[in-house]
């Protein structure tokens, strides 16, 4: 499998169709995709989307052979890129998402000619806010009232767009 980059715990690669189970543990827990722009998958649907991230710019974190998470990047233009997170509930809180989307960062600016990276977080993921600034990212926009929530389609969530410049990140080290 074509790994991307190692930080001192994990390893961050190529998404393989043979994640799905692990992927599984994920996509079919309703707290951690609960803000995510995507319902809660069977495990059934998981095959299907591990496949389809095999071939899409998403990324496995991977700690001692196991996916605990998952990275979305995908180029927006201009060198600028959007960057996601999801990772299995179980793992979370131990710095797994700051070290690997840290890492992220880091190999994107360094090695893909990246200049800028985004994040839309919704508002009340207070946790993926927390995460941004400590990934020294700045709050660029808000969103006010900008998709409904999942449990009621007549209540609509602002959105934050958090960033960071190469320049930013360099300054940073």
């Amino acid at each position: 499998m074509s790994v991307l980059f190692t930080t001192e715990r994990l390893t961050v690669r190529k998404f393989a169709a043979e994640d799905f189970e692990d992927l599984s543990e994920i996509l079919t827990d309703k707290d951690v995709t609960y803000f995510e722009p995507y319902e809660t998958f069977t495990k059934e649907a998981c095959v299907q989307k591990a496949v389809n991230f095999s071939k899409a710019r998403s990324f496995s974190v991977v700690s001692e052979n196991k996916v605990i998470g998952k990275i979305y990047f995908s180029a927006k233009g201009f060198g600028s890129y959007e960057i996601g997170y999801t990772f299995n509930g179980k793992y979370q809180g131990r710095g797994y998402a700051c070290e690997s989307v840290k890492g992220m960062m880091d190999y994107a600016f360094h090695n893909m000619g990246v200049r800028r990276i985004f994040a839309e977080i919704n508002a009340r993921n207070t946790k993926s806010i927390k995460l941004a600034e400590r990934l020294g990212m700045r709050k660029e926009a808000e969103h006010k009232e900008m998709f409904p929530r999942k449990e009621n389609e007549n209540i609509f969530d602002d959105f934050y767009v958090y960033a960071l410049l190469k320049k930013e990140f360099e300054a940073k080290i």
